[in-house]
């Protein structure tokens, strides 16, 4: 295994097996800033509550660190963590379901998540493009978390069909329709987004 300089080289399941094997701190610390903002992303899209969200993505490192070697090498390291993140984000849905407590969108006071971009937008753009960001995102919160988990996946996380067969534990099949229905409602929601 190469020094510590080229860790940063390492795909994702060489730095876990290094976790692994060695409890080499820095492969950890590697994983944590490679999946931080996705996990972010992904959780808060899913749960629409930024407090909530870091606290489940904080959570899932912890999940990580304390279970490592529960990672076994056949699955990419990329559906390892979105099934524990995916999970953890389930039971707060079940949580507050129970709690009938179920928002469709962030209030007026909480703050929408906001990941760095390194790319320059003009004002009117990102006026625009927050506008737009904030549909989809209350739009998404009005589908059923089932479809919700395979949209966010699909197109905004960009995992494969595959992959979220895997994170999901459903079939194949089971995923395509979910994803259908979901782009289905989700469309019927946004249909007004891109007119005039």
């Amino acid at each position: 295994m190469p020094n510590n300089q080229n860790l940063t080289e390492l795909s994702d399941e060489e730095l876990i097996k290094k976790f692994q094997e060695t409890n080499e701190l820095e492969a950890y610390e590697i994983l944590v800033r490679r999946y931080k903002d996705p996990l972010m992303n992904f959780v808060y899209r899913f749960v629409g509550d930024r407090d909530v969200c870091t606290d489940i993505v904080q959570d899932t490192m912890i999940k990580f660190y304390l279970n490592k070697d529960s990672y076994r090498e056949f699955a990419k390291f990329s559906t390892w963590i979105y099934t524990i993140a995916g999970n953890l984000a389930k039971n707060e849905l079940k949580r507050r379901k129970r709690r009938n407590i179920i928002s469709l969108g962030p209030t007026e006071d909480e703050k929408q998540i906001q990941v760095e971009d390194k790319s320059f937008v003009s004002p009117d753009r990102a006026a625009d493009s927050n506008i737009k960001h904030d549909m989809i995102q209350r739009a998404l919160m009005k589908i059923k978390p089932v479809y919700r988990e395979m949209v966010i996946l699909r197109d905004i996380q960009g995992l494969s069909y595959e992959e979220i067969a895997e994170i999901t534990k459903v079939s194949l099949g089971t995923v395509k329709s979910r994803i259908n229905r979901g782009r289905t409602q989700l469309q019927k929601l946004l249909k007004n987004i891109y007119k005039e």
